[in-house]
């Protein structure tokens, strides 16, 4: 049972360890390296959620902590208008995949999954919201408070957070990104298989997106 006997305090000391770093609030503009698309889009150990339409020209995927605050500013401040403005539009897919930093975003992304369909819309709350359970005195209180905003309740919240196969497999997203692709602090994108590390202001995205665009005619 992953958090079962893990005592509040102990959760936030164990979360302020992570193996992984946040990525400095800047990205490389250009791409850091580059992966095969049909192993990136290969079938993991959850699903992949996808935004907009499977044939968009440009794929983007996203390698993302729930406490780190550079994926919150990006989900706060450019995700709405890149949404808005390419996938709502037809022109990217966008797929965001689990990459916890510590134990505590581990536990954030198991509950979003088990919200279903509504996990892109949990993981955009739980963002926007991140200073009231990431950074709380009682981190795991927070976090069932938000959350309760979706319909879930303290017995499933509970359940949940005892689910070892859903907490393996959490991970074994991480462990394949990590190992497979290089990824080693978040947000870490990957659009048509080129590598970006860092914040992406939404004229870089333009270019980025352009360019990805032109090539694939």
């Amino acid at each position: 049972m992953p958090f079962a006997f893990l005592p509040r305090r102990r959760f936030l000391v164990v979360a302020a360890c992570a193996v992984f770093a946040a990525a400095p609030a800047y990205a490389d503009k250009s791409p850091s390296g580059k992966v095969s698309t049909d192993e990136l889009m290969a079938p993991n150990a959850l699903p992949d959620i996808v935004e907009g339409q499977a044939n968009a020209p440009v794929t983007i995927v996203e390698y993302a902590s729930m406490t780190c605050s550079h994926c919150a500013a990006f989900h706060h401040d450019v995700f709405p208008e890149l949404k808005k403005k390419y996938i709502d539009a037809g022109k990217v897919k966008f797929i965001l995949r689990e990459f916890p930093l510590d134990p505590l975003a581990t536990a954030a992304f198991m509950l979003a999954r088990e919200l279903g369909d509504k996990r892109n819309a949990a993981v955009d709350l739980l963002f926007s919201q991140q200073k009231n359970w990431a950074f709380a005195d009682k981190p795991l209180d927070g976090l069932a408070n938000v959350l309760k905003q979706t319909g879930l309740g303290q017995e499933k919240f509970e359940a949940v957070l005892k689910d070892q196969a859903l907490y393996e497999n959490v991970n074994k997203v991480r462990d394949r990104a990590a190992e497979k692709f290089g990824v080693n602090s978040t947000p870490t994108f990957f659009v048509n298989g080129d590598k970006y590390g860092g914040e992406i202001g939404l004229e870089d995205w333009d270019k980025i997106i352009a360019s990805k665009t032109t090539a694939a005619k």
